[in-house]
């Protein structure tokens, strides 16, 4: 009676040991991360509770059409698709090495017709010939976990899987982001076209002036050529910004997965007005970027390796337990007589194999070391990339100032200048200087404008835009592969 006692016990204690990790205790890697950032225009001042808007950031310029553009984006871009097939394929890799922590059952019948060799040295004179097994037979296989390793590799997995997640937010993040840069660029070349349609307008009137004061013997044909040049010249810009634009739209086309030959957009000239960006404290960064959610959890998905590597050294148990008929005629298969069963444990170890173990183990921790600083420099690139963009909004805010002021001088030498010429007081020569001292004035102005915006879409971008390090727990994930599947 004391032998199944010890025997329970015993086997109570192994199944304990199963919780054993080999992997060292994960600590985050250590980045270096500043106390705020560097001072910036007002702009992006905001209260410490505001943050962007976890659905639809981009919603901060106002927009309906770039709203449109990106919900085009998220229901029909290839590569957002296939960003979500291999987060998918993370999340059923997890679950196969999870399916390692449970028994493995299986069942399996056979009829087989046999022929003995005449020639076997075990043939007996008894023996018949020609003979049939039937048999009906289940098998149940558990590996103890003694040394954590199933459950490192579920670990890994689970990291491997939040990884995969954060890269699918990335993707996204730089999607979207690069479709309301392109949408802004598209306005802004409209603006563009706009003027540069004017200026042509401006110049046909200018040019028809200059005939009509030849024919009256006032100017030259100098004048007349200055005048068709600065004409012509325009229209070659005109025609260039326009296949810009084409282009652009094809762009924007493929992003919303569209065929470019079908795909249009009407022209605007209105910019969205720049939005308050909340910023934030530096440290709210290290949750706010997916992928440097991303790469912490490739550096956890590494620890746990090498957790799976050290338990190589110690010998692995498996309890296996099997039975079931096995018989030669069909009609007494599922008898007791034909019963067949095994039962009992087993152990394997490697003694010797030539120090490949040792070397998947300095392997594993090279690993991490990669991804450690893998980790630190993906840190430290997002915290360039936020004081990229706040200097370049902060700069281009600046500049705007002085070239708006710019783009009013020239407007007023140019009527001066026009004025003078036609009373005769001047040449030609200087009302084209201020033509195109007018023409660059105002281009300017319009490319700083849209400068501006693509600088804010790239700070929302370094900010991770609505995301949260939140977004890839379980109960998230789990929410929305429920959401896809219904897709």
């Amino acid at each position: 009676m004391k032998k199944p006692k010890h025997l329970a016990l015993t086997l109570g204690a192994t199944l304990a040991l199963g919780a054993c990790s080999m992997a060292p205790t994960y600590k985050t890697p250590e980045a270096p991360v500043a106390d705020h950032y560097q001072p910036a225009g007002p702009w992006t001042s905001a209260a410490p509770a505001d943050q962007l808007p976890r659905e639809g950031w981009w919603k901060l310029y106002g927009d309906a059409r770039l709203d449109d553009l990106e919900g085009q984006l998220l229901a029909h871009n290839a590569d957002l698709a296939a960003a979500l097939a291999s987060y998918q394929q993370s999340r059923d890799f997890l679950q196969q090495v999870r399916a390692d922590l449970f028994p493995q059952v299986q069942l399996g019948a056979g009829a087989v017709r046999n022929r003995q060799s005449d020639n076997s040295a075990l043939r007996g004179p008894t023996s018949p010939t020609w003979y049939d097994t039937y048999s009906l037979t289940g098998q149940a296989t558990y590996e103890v976990d003694l040394w954590g390793r199933v459950h490192d590799n579920v670990a890994a997995g689970r990291a491997s899987m939040q990884a995969s997640a954060a890269d699918l937010a990335s993707v996204r993040l730089s999607l979207e982001a690069q479709l309301a840069d392109s949408y802004l660029v598209l306005v802004g070349l409209d603006r563009q076209i706009d003027l540069l349609q004017k200026s042509v307008d401006a110049y046909q009137r200018a040019l028809q002036l200059t005939r009509t004061l030849q024919a009256g013997g006032a100017v030259s044909g100098l004048d007349v050529n200055r005048a068709q040049t600065q004409l012509s010249s325009t229209r070659s810009q005109l025609s260039q910004t326009k296949a810009q634009r084409d282009l652009l739209l094809h762009a924007i086309a493929v992003l919303v997965g569209q065929p470019a030959s079908s795909f249009t957009l009407e022209a605007k000239t209105e910019l969205p007005a720049l939005p308050v960006i909340p910023v934030g404290l530096p440290s709210t960064l290290l949750q706010r970027r997916p992928d440097i959610a991303a790469a912490e959890r490739r550096t956890a998905e590494a620890n746990a390796q090498i957790g799976v590597a050290r338990s190589a050294f110690f010998p692995s148990l498996t309890l296996s337990a099997g039975g079931g008929f096995s018989s030669g005629a069909w009609g007494n298969l599922l008898t007791a007589p034909s019963q067949v069963w095994a039962l009992g444990p087993s152990l394997l170890m490697d003694i010797f194999d030539g120090g490949r173990r040792r070397a998947q183990v300095d392997a594993a921790h090279a690993a991490f070391d990669e991804a450690s600083a893998h980790y630190r420099s993906t840190v430290l690139t997002a915290f360039q990339q936020v004081e990229d963009n706040q200097s370049l909004l902060n700069n281009y805010g600046n500049a705007l100032v002085d070239q708006s002021d710019a783009a009013k001088a020239a407007d007023h030498t140019l009527n001066l200048s026009t004025a003078l010429y036609k009373q005769g007081a001047n040449s030609y020569l200087d009302v084209v200087t201020a033509q195109v001292a007018s023409l660059d004035a105002h281009l300017t102005l319009l490319g700083l404008q849209t400068n501006q915006l693509r600088a804010s879409v790239g700070l929302v971008r370094a900010l991770g835009g609505g995301w949260e390090s939140g977004d890839m727990s379980p109960e998230v994930l789990a929410k929305d592969a429920k959401a896809q599947a219904k897709k």
